[in-house]
């Protein structure tokens, strides 16, 4: 039930929403004029997938805005609503993921979820940072960074004495894992694309 009590926690849940929801990697693409990045290899919207399209400047410009609507969202419940800043981090990632400009589709969630984590602790969010480089380097794809990385995070989170941050990378952790749900079958088969690789027609893949 919606109250006066109540309403503030809604905005900020609905503002942290709407800030995932915008599809940074299909602006960049329109700014950039290049092709739109559903229609080109995994059809993500993100800023691996917008590297296929073989400018790291968009790539980077869609990672920048992806992990700034995560803080943003974050640090709009800080001002407004302090106790619901990890509910609006999640809402964030849930935006990313299931844009209602994209009618309910998106991107994967981890440059958004980092952005969050980043202003909720950001030695956790260094150390997953870290992690991620650590596996995208060694491994070469993304997928199993971002996978490693959430797979870690509510353990760095208990050993950093960030108990209170355990639930909600549990809960990014489930998101991210969903996401990547077909990333994890193409691993599986040995058909997952490496960081770096050019992909231009359009792909049926997930």
């Amino acid at each position: 039930m919606i109250t006066l009590d109540t309403f503030p926690e809604i905005i900020v849940l609905m503002v942290a929403y709407l800030l995932g929801s915008i599809p940074s990697g299909i602006l960049v693409s329109w700014l950039c004029k290049l092709p739109d990045p559903r229609t080109i290899g995994s059809g993500n919207i993100g800023a691996t997938n917008m590297l296929r399209l073989g400018n790291k400047g968009a790539a980077l410009l869609t990672l920048f805005f992806d992990v700034l609507k995560g803080s943003l969202a974050v640090i709009f419940a800080l001002i407004f609503v302090p106790f619901f800043t990890q509910y609006a981090a999640i809402m964030a990632v849930v935006g990313h993921i299931w844009s209602v400009w994209l009618m309910f589709r998106g991107g994967k969630g981890v440059a958004t979820a980092f952005g969050a984590m980043l202003i909720l602790n950001w030695i956790l969010a260094l150390a997953c940072l870290g992690t991620w480089i650590t596996f995208a380097l060694t491994t070469r794809y993304s997928s199993v960074a971002s996978l490693t990385t959430f797979l870690l995070s509510s353990v760095y989170a208990y050993f950093m004495e960030a108990t209170n941050l355990i639930e909600t990378c549990l809960i990014l952790t489930v998101l991210i894992f969903w996401t990547h749900r077909h990333n994890i079958q193409r691993l599986l088969k040995g058909k997952e694309t490496k960081i770096g690789a050019t992909s231009s027609p359009p792909s049926t893949r997930k």
